[in-house]
């Protein structure tokens, strides 16, 4: 049997196709499940705080809603800062369309 002499093929080329993501966390996807996990605790401090039965309460929820809400901003510009979270600009010609839009939903309104 011959034996053919192996190449050293060196790093492969990319073949211009996206990599896909194994199953590990990055540090993306973490602060990405902490920002989520956030917006969940804020809409439920929220709902505590409209339905809080005593006035002590009701600080203690505000206290923590005030925190959440903060973490969250915190970590929003944290992702807005690495690129991890991308806006858009918005088009003037947008912005008049959604003005004239939800201006419009104001007439439907019982009490205007």
């Amino acid at each position: 049997m011959q034996s053919t002499p192996q190449q050293n093929m060196g790093p492969q080329q990319s073949t211009g196709l996206p990599k896909v993501k194994g199953p590990e966390l990055n540090d993306r996807d973490r602060i990405n499940d902490i920002l989520a996990t956030e917006k969940y605790l804020a809409y439920g401090y929220n709902t505590a705080c409209h339905e809080a039965s005593q006035e002590g309460l009701f600080q203690l929820q505000m206290q923590c809603l005030s925190d959440v809400q903060k973490a969250s901003r915190d970590l929003f510009n944290l992702m807005h800062q690495k690129g991890w979270y991308k806006l858009e600009a918005a088009q003037p010609d947008k912005i008049s369309q959604k003005f004239q839009q939800f201006s419009n939903y104001r007439t439907q309104f019982p009490y205007s």
